[in-house]
């Protein structure tokens, strides 16, 4: 592409606002939304939730369509309003090329995912969501104040705030719909119990058990060892109607023998038992590793972004209002 091409595209490109929208619209919304209005055993396609991206394609192209024609000169309408669909299309191409990258490789969810009838919709309602964005923009005037920069001070704030939150959401529920098995495979409740290989092994807690128990195991040799916590415990999985379990820990053993493993929480009732770790594709299955605090501030980066551009457009309206200096 040409470089004239690129400038259009950047011009068209929306503020952190718009991203952080579309980050909430296009990854945690389909995995909440399918979790309050499914039952537990069902777990979320990658289908179900492509189709949330081909919905949310029109928006973003229209907004970015408006975006340029509110700062270009449009002296020749029709040159323009190609100019305007094209660069449009282009900037959702990048934010539905992003969603799905996340959709191929950190939360693969399960079912077949419709690769090419999804672009394929994407571009016609980019197309025609440019094309309405360009025709509303006409002879608008966008008009900046420091009301504007406070605003975004709000926001940015609001969306830190809901992206840490829904982060963790997004990386549990994730997790959950990307596991290749339901599980667990159970080798017994926690306490005394022979496990038959040297391998790492997954402390699950049963119903409503408290995810964040402190489980001890002690080897043939009487050696005591700590099980690690997962960050954000995944649930949901196997044991029927009647029961679910939670990942809520995991620990090493160097070789086949019989364990002791106990977990102590705040409930006395709780029960916890030992089987294989659960088989989670992706990105994710790393995720529910990681220390809460940098999940919440992945997740508040959208919102960090909507600061920063606030500060930067109250520092422009400063600069432009100091009077010039004397010699």
């Amino acid at each position: 592409m040409s470089a004239a091409t690129w400038r259009a595209v950047g011009r068209a490109f929306p503020g952190p606002v718009v991203l952080a929208v579309w980050a909430l619209a296009t990854v945690p919304a389909p995995l909440i939304f399918f979790e309050a209005t499914h039952r537990w055993e069902e777990d979320p396609s990658v289908s179900s939730a492509l189709w949330w991206v081909v919905g949310a394609v029109p928006v973003l192209a229209a907004v970015a369509a408006a975006r340029w024609t509110r700062r270009t000169d449009r002296a020749h309408p029709a040159p323009a309003a190609l100019v305007a669909v094209v660069a449009a299309t282009l900037v959702s191409a990048v934010f539905v090329g992003a969603t799905l990258a996340v959709y191929r490789w950190v939360v693969p969810l399960s079912g077949a995912a419709p690769w090419r009838g999804v672009l394929a919709a994407s571009a016609a309602l980019a197309v025609g969501g440019a094309a309405i964005g360009h025709l509303l923009a006409r002879g608008r005037v966008r008009r900046r104040s420091q009301a504007s920069a406070r605003r975004g001070y709000v926001t940015g704030a609001i969306a830190v705030v809901l992206g840490a939150l829904f982060a963790q959401t997004a990386v549990q529920l994730g997790a959950e719909g990307s596991t290749a098995s339901d599980g667990p495979v159970e080798h017994g409740p926690a306490g005394q119990l022979w496990l038959p290989a040297a391998d790492r092994y997954a402390i699950f807690a049963e119903g409503f058990s408290p995810s964040n128990p402190d489980c001890r195991v002690t080897g043939p040799d009487g050696a005591v060892g700590s099980a690690s916590s997962v960050s954000v415990p995944p649930g949901g999985y196997g044991g029927g109607d009647a029961t679910t379990y939670t990942w809520v820990a995991s620990f090493d053993v160097p070789a086949p023998g019989s364990y002791s493993v106990s977990c102590r929480s705040s409930d006395p009732q709780a029960s916890y038992v030992v089987g294989e770790v659960p088989r989670i594709r992706g990105a994710v299955g790393s995720l529910i590793h990681w220390p809460l605090t940098a999940i919440w501030l992945l997740g508040a980066v959208p919102g960090l972004l909507i600061i920063a551009a606030a500060v930067r457009r109250r520092t422009g309206g400063r600069r432009a209002a100091a009077p010039p200096c004397r010699s």
